[in-house]
């Protein structure tokens, strides 16, 4: 991806909540796989991790800047991207676009969702409408799951900016209510939809990546759909656990989240991206 020498987000901040990394379920095995389980997650993961109720008031952050890095900018150039491309987007429904902040953080920080730490791995929290990321995250993207690339990054950012969308059009507060009145089994079922729609979302960024900016190349969308073919939960979780559970699913197989990324990155529609209307998610 061509990023060098292009505008940063300004909507950006940094902040820690203190402590050691390893919050909640902690490093080494268990952390991976905590990543692997939440790192894509659009509601509340916290809620998941450590019973925190959704909807609460953050608590102040530590205001510790995050090193200056080149991931750092790079992560600031593809935030001030998905900007530019939703902005258009909304503009074209006749709608406004409330720009989301991208907060950095080392090891844990509070949140409007609750308290997270790294083994989150990156998130959206409906309650503040921010994208939370430690940027340690990239190299266990590259090195555990073997997803490498700066497209592969672009991705994660894209699909979490994927899930602020879908809390403007009002899908945040319609997956809370349900959670409160449906099973966990179907409950899963949902999460995956919305899932595979945040997929479709980063998917028509790439589009418009390609054809408005024209800043991809070549190889950029295959390390995206390795990233999405990496994280199915069917692969995960036969690879770290042995076998395979359906209803467990929370983000979609490997299969469904390359179908999704792919039909937004070749079609560019938002409206052919309504994944809960879709018998066949694949």
């Amino acid at each position: 991806m061509q990023w060098f020498g292009r505008r940063e987000s300004s909507n950006t901040e940094d902040g820690s909540a203190g402590g050691g990394r390893g919050l909640a379920l902690g490093g080494g095995v268990v952390g991976i796989i905590a990543a692997a389980i939440y790192f894509f997650t659009g509601i509340d993961p916290s809620a998941i991790l450590n019973g925190v109720q959704s909807g609460g008031a953050p608590q102040e952050n530590n205001q510790q800047a995050v090193p200056d890095t080149r991931e750092k900018k790079f992560a600031k150039v593809v935030f001030a991207d998905t900007e530019d491309v939703w902005n258009k987007l909304f503009s074209d429904m006749g709608r406004s676009y409330d720009e989301p902040t991208l907060h950095f953080f080392e090891g844990a920080v509070n949140t409007a969702c609750g308290q997270a730490g790294s083994s989150t791995g990156p998130f959206y929290c409906p309650g503040d409408q921010k994208v939370y990321i430690d940027l340690s995250f990239f190299k266990e993207l590259s090195d555990k799951f073997g997803a490498a690339g700066d497209f592969a990054q672009a991705y994660v950012i894209a699909h979490e900016v994927g899930h602020h969308v879908q809390d403007l059009l009002g899908l945040s507060a319609k997956m809370e209510q349900a959670r409160q009145q449906l099973s966990e089994t179907e409950y899963n079922k949902l999460s995956v939809k919305l899932e595979l729609q945040a997929d479709f979302y980063a998917g028509v960024w790439a589009y418009y990546e390609k054809n408005l900016k024209n800043v991809l190349d070549p190889g950029d969308i295959e390390e995206a759909l390795n990233a999405a073919h990496q994280i199915g939960d069917d692969r995960l979780q036969q690879e770290y656990q042995g076998e395979v559970h359906p209803d467990s699913f929370t983000h979609g197989t490997s299969a469904q989240r390359m179908y999704w990324f792919k039909k937004g990155y070749e079609t560019g529609d938002v409206k052919q991206g309504n994944t809960f209307a879709a018998a066949d998610l694949e």
